[in-house]
């Protein structure tokens, strides 16, 4: 495996992903609680920072346990950290490098730079550079800007690179990743769908035995792929529970429970819709009505496990970007996400917690599903956020808001869908507005609800751009929303990212 030190940049997770799919696993760990170095760790990659080297709350981790060890790959700010901390000269630049940079000069010596073509693109994002680097630093890339690019150490399979190999923008970034992970590092490329499955039921079926566990399905892609291989290793000791907060699209319920039925799964369906819309009236706060959704399906939950007798396990679909948030650099990200799983129950059931996806990012969870068996409508499916369509009601939940929304949701996913679109978006949703417009439909004056179309490309959900929906086919939603759901009369499409906005609006 390659391990990652997060000194706490934006691109680490994206360095992980790039390293996976060489096929080769990795595991992301803050740069002060980082694994002892074993014989399974072959190299370390250290990621990039907000911070300056020079800043007295910059990281500084003692790497003497790595360096010399094992190989190291200094990443921006890790590769100033390297040069740094061995006495070259790292000041802020003269103008901040942000953007598409072209390398004019490679060692074609460098095992590091091997087969990468001279003048070939990449991505600078740093505003401090390396000035001079020590007498047994040996500069094997440069720009027309920054002169030290990338060195050596010498003695020593220690590399640095001011610019970030993992970003789309750096073109040959893979071939360079592969040059450290496979050639110098010398991992085999043995991580793959059909291992991982084999060696998860192999473990699942020696940690749970004889036990009986409990899984919350959602009907999206995590819970099901999870539900499916501990199927796969426990089978009818599987036990899971479907709730229905009220707050689904348009049919859902019916809909998945249906989607389950040729996988040998026990489903049970619990209809609490009434129960969780009770409890949200008059509550406007975003992160109230997250906890209220939470507390509930918790109880729900709950009720219905104790209907199981003996359950020793509680299963959930939690996946690794959840895993690095609750552990990151900066601590747990906890109202960024804190509707995330059941947070709570086990402590409540007193339950020993079973994650067997707990190292995946989600497009290796489909991966993991295709190998599966699992029908690639299932796994194709958008994500959809835990407390559903209360999220995306700004304001006050009621039940006719959640009507409407309903209505303008299946009319916007199933126009995808029709238009061949859906599966070129990552998510889509439509947003209730707290705000009521002037409109005119016939003859008369309307005064309605606005909602929001919000349709996203991503690979993980960490970053996100807005889907470039065809303007005829937004034209023809429009119309149609407006038509065909009474109490809409206006229609906008969120042309927001990811960051600097969030993909919910609550």
């Amino acid at each position: 495996m390659i391990l990652i030190l997060d000194f706490g940049s934006q691109y680490t997770q994206l360095i992980a992903r790039r390293v996976r799919e060489l096929s080769v696993y990795c595991e992301i760990h803050p740069y002060h609680t980082y694994p002892v170095i074993d014989t399974r760790i072959k190299g370390v990659i250290l990621s990039g920072s907000p911070f300056s080297v020079r800043d007295s709350r910059a990281p500084a981790p003692d790497l003497s346990a790595i360096c010399r060890r094992v190989p190291v790959l200094g990443v921006c700010y890790g590769a100033q950290y390297l040069a740094f901390t061995e006495g070259g000269n790292v000041m802020p630049s003269s103008h901040r490098e942000y953007g598409r940079a072209n390398l004019s000069c490679i060692d074609p010596v460098s095992p590091l730079m091997k087969n990468l073509q001279a003048g070939t693109q990449v991505w600078m994002s740093h505003g401090d550079t390396i000035l001079q680097v020590p007498d047994t630093f040996t500069t094997i890339a440069s720009t027309s800007d920054v002169p030290i690019a990338g060195f050596h150490i010498e003695g020593e399979e220690t590399y640095g690179i001011q610019f970030h190999p993992e970003v789309y923008h750096t073109t040959e970034g893979m071939k360079l990743l592969e040059n450290f992970v496979v050639t110098i590092c010398g991992c085999d490329r043995s991580w793959t769908p059909d291992s991982f499955v084999d060696t998860t039921v192999r473990e699942m079926r020696q940690k749970l035995g004889d036990d009986k566990v409990v899984l919350g399905l959602s009907g999206g892609v995590d819970s099901t792929v999870a539900a499916i291989l501990l199927h796969k290793a426990i089978g009818r000791n599987l036990h899971c529970i479907f709730v229905d907060n009220g707050m689904l699209r348009k049919m859902e319920y019916a809909n998945v429970l249906h989607s389950y039925r040729n996988y040998g799964l026990k489903v049970r369906g619990v209809d609490a819709g009434n129960r969780f819309l009770d409890a949200l009236k008059g509550v406007a706060d975003p992160e109230k009505k997250r906890k209220i959704i939470g507390r509930t399906f918790i109880e729900v939950f709950n009720q219905e496990a104790h209907k199981i007798v003996n359950v020793k396990w509680l299963a959930q679909g939690t996946i690794y970007p959840d895993v690095i948030e609750s552990r990151s650099v900066k601590g747990p990200s906890a109202t960024i996400k804190s509707h995330h799983n059941v947070g709570g129950l086990p402590d409540l059931m007193q339950l020993q917690v079973v994650e067997p996806l707990n190292s995946l990012f989600k497009d290796e969870v489909r991966k993991v599903g295709l190998t599966l068996g699992v029908d690639a409508e299932l796994l194709g499916r958008h994500p959809f956020p835990g407390p559903g369509l209360g999220i995306r009601i700004v304001g006050e939940v009621t039940r006719r808001k959640v009507r409407i929304l309903q209505e303008v949701d299946h009319l916007f996913v199933e126009g995808l869908r029709q238009n061949g679109l859906y599966d070129h978006v990552w998510q889509a949703a439509a947003i209730l507005l707290p705000v009521s417009s002037v409109g005119v439909m016939g003859d008369e004056r309307t005064y309605e609800n606005v909602v929001v179309l919000r349709a996203v490309t991503s690979t993980d959900g960490m970053t996100a751009d807005w889907s470039q929906l065809p303007y005829d086919f937004l034209a023809a939603i429009s119309n149609k929303i407006i038509n065909h759901v009474k109490g809409v009369n206006r229609v906008v499409y969120d042309i927001s990212s990811k960051p600097p906005a969030t993909i919910e609006w609550e």
